[in-house]
C-alpha cells in the first residue's frame, strides 16, 4: 500500500498529506485488526471556497472520508459508524441530507454535534468515520 506504514501486528497507517496533519503528527487512516479509523476531514480548500453552504461542504468532506478508505480496499458500504461536527445548528438538516446522499443504503450509526468554530472560519462541517473490513464477507 503506498503511503502506508505498519506499526505494530495488525496496525496500517495511511498517512496525510495536509500541512495540518504533519504539523499534529496525524495520519489520514489507520487500520487496526478489522476497523478502519478515518480521522477528521474537511471539505478540500475548494470546497471550503463554496462559503455558508453546509449541503456542498458536507459532501465533499464525506466524500474524501469515503476516499480515504480505498487502500485499504472498502468504500462507503463498510463504514459503521461516522460523526458530524458542525458550527451552526441551522446548517443540520442540509447535512443530514448529503449524509443521507451518501450512506442512505449503509445506514451507519451516527452523531451530530454543534461545535464552536473551526481554525479556518470557511469551514461549516468536520467528519469522521469508522469502517469495518470484516464486512465484505458478514451474512446479512
Amino acid at each position: 500500500m503506498s503511503g502506508t506504514g505498519v506499526n505494530g501486528p495488525g496496525v496500517e497507517r495511511v498517512e496525510g498529506s495536509t500541512p495540518w496533519q504533519e504539523a499534529v503528527g496525524s495520519g489520514r487512516a489507520v487500520a487496526a485488526g478489522d476497523f478502519v479509523l478515518v480521522g477528521g476531514t474537511l471539505p478540500p480548500a475548494d470546497g471550503a471556497a463554496a462559503p455558508g453552504n453546509p449541503y456542498d461542504q458536507a459532501r465533499s468532506a464525506l466524500n474524501e472520508a469515503v476516499a480515504a478508505l480505498a487502500p485499504f480496499g472498502l468504500g462507503a458500504d463498510a463504514v459503521v459508524r461516522t460523526r458530524l461536527y458542525v458550527s451552526h445548528a441551522r446548517d443540520a438538516e442540509d447535512v443530514g441530507r448529503a449524509h443521507r446522499e451518501v450512506f442512505d443504503g449503509v445506514r451507519p450509526v451516527t452523531t451530530l454535534l454543534v461545535v464552536s468554530g473551526f481554525a479556518d472560519s470557511r469551514v461549516l462541517v468536520e467528519v469522521e468515520l469508522d469502517a469495518y473490513r470484516g464486512a465484505k464477507g458478514a451474512v446479512t
